[in-house]
């Protein structure tokens, strides 16, 4: 049986978010939860960034697992101004060790993130997002 081929979909949202701090937190976590346990059981892999207004996210896994995922995400009244920056074959996984890798707060990366939020975030190419993620994570689990 031939293995669907492997898809990468790199996008960026601002958050819809309106609680405190701690409340988008606890809510993020809950999408978190929940993205690690539909994406086990639909083989797809990936990162989450969350700043003070925006997600970043990778997903990775076949076209259709993908695109499913991604249209309950542009449905999800928590992301608005959704673009997707990459949606194409990838040779490997990035973030295959991990159903959602996750990147949250850290005041020394913040001023990083905010391009993030600028008008023409549709013109950050998709490497610096893969790029971002993939340093961040590298520290997060050196830690």
């Amino acid at each position: 049986m031939r293995k669907a081929p492997l898809c990468r979909l790199v996008y960026v949202s601002r958050s819809a978010l309106s609680g405190s701090a701690a409340e988008n937190e606890r809510e993020v976590m809950q999408i978190l939860n929940a993205s690690r346990r539909n994406n086990t059981r639909d083989g797809i892999t990936g990162a989450l960034l969350f700043s003070e207004d925006c997600f970043a996210q990778v997903l990775e896994g076949s076209r259709a697992a993908v695109e499913k995922v991604f249209e309950r995400i542009q449905i999800d009244e928590r992301h608005r101004g959704t673009v997707v920056l990459a949606c194409d074959p990838a040779p490997a996984r990035e973030f295959g060790e991990w159903a959602m890798a996750y990147v949250g707060r850290e005041a020394a990366r913040e001023a990083h993130y905010a391009q993030f939020t600028r008008e023409n975030r549709a013109a950050i190419a998709s490497q610096e997002v893969l790029g971002l993620l993939r340093g961040a994570i590298a520290r997060t689990s050196a830690a």
